[in-house]
């Protein structure tokens, strides 16, 4: 080894336990900041956000992302020191889910596998965990029906996002693509990888299951089976990847919502997320709408589901993100307007804007 590696070697050495007695001295500081809260929670949504903002702003050779996921363990392991964290999260191990919830969360926490976003919003509801980690919408395949559904009757609250890109593999036991007869996966990530499907695997059987992490979990154990799934599940299940990133779509991004009983206060750069009803004639919904052109408040995403109510055959609602916090000034107002114009207005959340 060379004088000079030897040298920048010590150098290293030092920064390391630079940085080791510097983040002691942090994990002092979160454990008094906890103290003081007496009782209060220890995740703050809000709170860890603005971290991450001003951490990912500033120039580093790491780059954004990766200074970020450093923050975020480190964040992670100061919460853990006030309070233990239960997540629930669509299982098994291994989906995207419980990448989102990695992502999020951090590894100080206890990620609760659930059969079903059903389940998974269940054990939350019932206080067995604090919180719950759901997919809600895909840029290539849209919303998550079935999210929407149940947060139109759940008592949590909406209180961060989560935006995970979405690397689809096609993972198998196999060593050629022509062993490959059969292919499992969720039938959201079967259809966002149709175009490689077509192109590469045109006759193969292709069988949607409930997660991806369950489709390797069968590639794992049939003999001429392929799943379509994230890396997280080929180290999971000892599987291959004869082919990465056959998404169509190289942008393919999944937001997932962190839903719990805390609320989040304003961050400057906020979304709130509201569900309404309409009146099934013309025009309504323009009516319902124009409370938020006239204060001012930029309307991010809607999407319409059928109402669920027996009495309200062919009629729907509606599910609006808007920029802002319902304590800004003006959202609170065009919210106020909205009231008065609906039979139906539930206030989902506001939270910070997911960092990516």
């Amino acid at each position: 080894m060379s004088d000079e590696i030897k040298k920048l070697r010590e150098a290293v050495d030092r920064i390391d336990d630079e940085l080791a007695a510097a983040l002691n001295r942090r994990a002092e500081l979160a454990k008094q900041i906890g103290a003081l809260k007496e009782g209060g929670a220890a995740y703050r949504p809000e709170r860890e956000t603005e971290i991450l903002r001003r951490i990912t702003g500033k120039k580093s050779i790491l780059g954004p992302e990766r200074l970020g996921a450093v923050f975020r363990e480190i964040i992670s392991a100061c919460r853990g020191l006030e309070e233990a964290i239960g997540v629930s999260y669509l299982g098994p191990e291994g989906t995207f889910s419980e990448q989102a919830v990695r992502k999020h969360f951090g590894r100080a926490v206890e990620a609760v596998a659930a059969a079903s976003v059903d389940d998974a919003f269940r054990r939350c509801e019932s206080g067995a965990v604090q919180f719950t980690v759901v997919p809600v919408e895909n840029s290539t395949e849209g919303a998550v029906g079935r999210t929407l559904d149940l947060l139109l009757i759940t008592p949590l609250r909406i209180c961060a996002e989560i935006e995970l890109r979405v690397q689809q593999n096609l993972l198998t036991k196999e060593n050629k693509l022509t062993a490959v007869k059969r292919v499992y996966s969720h039938a959201q990530s079967l259809a966002q990888c149709n175009t490689w499907l077509g192109q590469n695997l045109p006759k193969v059987e292709r069988i949607p299951v409930g997660s991806n992490a369950e489709a390797a979990q069968r590639a794992s154990k049939e003999e001429g089976a392929a799943a379509i799934a994230g890396e997280a599940a080929a180290e999971r299940y000892g599987l291959t990847a004869l082919a990465r990133s056959i998404e169509d779509d190289p942008n393919n991004t999944t937001r997932f919502l962190v839903l719990g009983r805390l609320d989040a206060a304003p961050t400057g750069k906020d979304r709130t997320s509201l569900v309404m009803a309409a009146e099934n004639k013309p025009g309504a919904v323009h009516a319902l709408l124009s409370p938020l052109a006239e204060h001012r408040v930029s309307m991010t995403r809607i999407e319409s589901r059928p109402s669920r109510a027996r009495s309200a055959l062919w009629e729907y609602v509606f599910f609006i993100d808007i920029e802002g916090h319902q304590k800004d000034e003006a959202v609170s107002r065009a919210l106020d307007a909205l009231k008065a114009r609906t039979s139906f207005l539930k206030i989902l959340g506001s939270y910070p804007v997911a960092v990516r």
